[in-house]
């Protein structure tokens, strides 16, 4: 869906850097109420965030520093965090500075104020979205859909198959698309799941006989469970030392479709994980109903999207 962006990915395009070239440019943008971004480099002690824009510097007052800062739902902590990282603003004026510098004054928070009613116009649960993480938490990661705008993706959400912790799937920084999963008295979840592919997409990518990497994501009584992708795991029988965590090397010992089943054989088990690589199979930017199984299996895993907000 076309829209808002997540902070950090406005401040090196053409139009933001031209937009700030010079008071002329800015004055223009203020006109026209377009968001900009560039970097908080300073929070001072009444908790302004200072921004240095090409041309001059810029000022956050506190209140305009995000929405919830003025009523107290969102604590001064969200101002101080921003040092150094990237804010999106626009303009709401200018002042000449005892020295004679003149500064820009500028607001988050109708930056925000602005993805938030384009997201309540546009928004459609189902709809397929630009999310940066921003935090992570034992349930999920928070992420930033637009301007600072949260949203969770919740750890269950993330793949089909299980992970003990957010920091298993995604990191801090990471831009990601994801559903709409469920938008709730203005609180949006996200899901992952089921933009990862089918499993008979996955299954697609290993064939019998091979050997591969993977990852330990369980250890059961009756076998490990070996993750291959982010969607697909395998089932091996019991290998000593194997622990959650580890990287695993596997023969592929037969592919199952009916069954919705792939058996391994451990060879061997090391520390660490292999690089995080997602393969988003679903390009498009709507979803209105996604099935994992293949045709013919008896369990079915599904995911149907409203049409509502």
């Amino acid at each position: 869906m076309a829209g808002y962006l997540p902070e950090g990915l406005y401040k090196n395009s053409i139009e933001n850097r031209a937009a700030m070239a010079d008071e002329a440019a800015l004055r223009a943008a203020m006109d026209a109420e377009t968001v900009l971004e560039a970097q908080a480099v300073l929070c001072d002690s009444d908790h302004a965030l200072h921004v240095m824009l090409p041309c001059m510097e810029g000022v956050i007052p506190r209140e305009e520093g995000a929405v919830g800062i003025e009523d107290g739902t969102v604590r001064d902590i969200a101002l101080l965090s921003r040092v150094g990282k990237s804010v999106c603003f626009t303009v709401t004026g200018f002042e000449t500075l005892p020295d004679g510098r003149r500064r820009a004054l500028l607001s988050r928070r109708r930056a925000q104020e602005q993805c938030k009613a384009f997201l309540s116009a546009h928004l459609r649960v189902g709809d397929v979205v630009c999310a940066k993480v921003t935090r992570l938490e034992g349930f999920g990661a928070f992420c930033d859909i637009g301007c600072g705008v949260a949203a969770l993706l919740p750890i269950a959400s993330m793949s089909v198959s299980r992970i003990a912790h957010p920091s298993d799937r995604v990191a801090v920084g990471e831009v990601l698309r994801c559903v709409v999963s469920s938008m709730e008295e203005g609180r949006i979840c996200l899901s992952m799941r089921e933009l990862l592919g089918t499993w008979e997409q996955n299954a697609a990518l290993f064939e019998q006989g091979q050997t591969v990497l993977g990852v330990v994501r369980s250890v059961e009584t009756y076998g490990v469970f070996v993750e291959l992708t982010p969607n697909l795991a395998g089932l091996a029988e019991s290998f000593e030392g194997a622990c959650v965590g580890q990287t695993a090397t596997v023969f592929i010992k037969s592919v199952i479709p009916e069954k919705m089943k792939i058996k391994l054989v451990i060879l061997d088990v090391q520390e660490g994980t292999p690089p995080k690589m997602l393969r988003y199979f679903e390009t498009g930017e709507h979803i209105d109903r996604w099935s994992y199984a293949p045709e013919g299996c008896a369990r079915r895993i599904e995911t149907v999207f409203g049409l509502d907000k």
